[in-house]
């Protein structure tokens, strides 16, 4: 998920340079590694020169919701992994497991949990969720939180922080 304003960075953060690439480009890289395959749900203007495909949000205005109901509209698969773009240190592995774990859950969805707080933007959801947040988009229940409160959602437990961790400002940039 490509979306956000990135305000706080004051530059596009999907952009921003990590490795010999993008973060955008290497968290689709490893999104593609643990899944299959990768679509960015964003603006097609800002990123179809990666080579990636993009889909824009079918209903703009709603955040994260929007471009999870958008990649729940496109997918072929039962199971979708959704990682912001933020996330530099989400790894292969991480996803690995996250996916095979929800594949075995009885659940909507499965959202790691770290220190009793769910990560919804670092999660997997079942295709048939798209129905659940086009509602949620139509009642202008925009929080993710809230959403995965709706949905027989699975919490799986997160012992090390890292791969979750998001970069927001040019401070937590250099952080890294």
């Amino acid at each position: 998920m490509t979306g956000g304003a990135s305000r706080r960075m004051g530059r596009d953060k999907a952009l921003l340079p990590l490795g010999r690439t993008t973060m955008v480009e290497q968290i689709a890289a490893t999104v593609r590694s643990a899944a299959g395959n990768v679509t960015l749900i964003g603006q097609v203007h800002k990123y179809a020169h990666l080579g990636l495909p993009v889909v824009p949000d079918e209903i703009e205005n709603c955040g994260p919701l929007g471009g999870l109901y958008t990649a729940l509209r496109v997918t072929t698969a039962d199971w979708n992994i959704v990682v912001a773009c933020d996330m530099p240190h989400v790894t292969e592995a991480f996803l690995t497991e996250l996916l095979r774990a929800a594949e075995i859950a009885n659940a909507d969805c499965l959202v790691p949990e770290m220190n009793g707080k769910i990560d919804p933007l670092c999660a997997v959801y079942h295709a048939r969720v798209v129905t659940a947040a086009e509602s949620a988009i139509h009642r202008k229940l925009f929080k993710m939180q809230d959403f995965v409160s709706t949905l027989r959602a699975s919490r799986w437990p997160v012992p090390d922080p890292r791969p979750l961790q998001n970069v927001n400002t040019p401070a937590e940039w250099s952080a890294r």
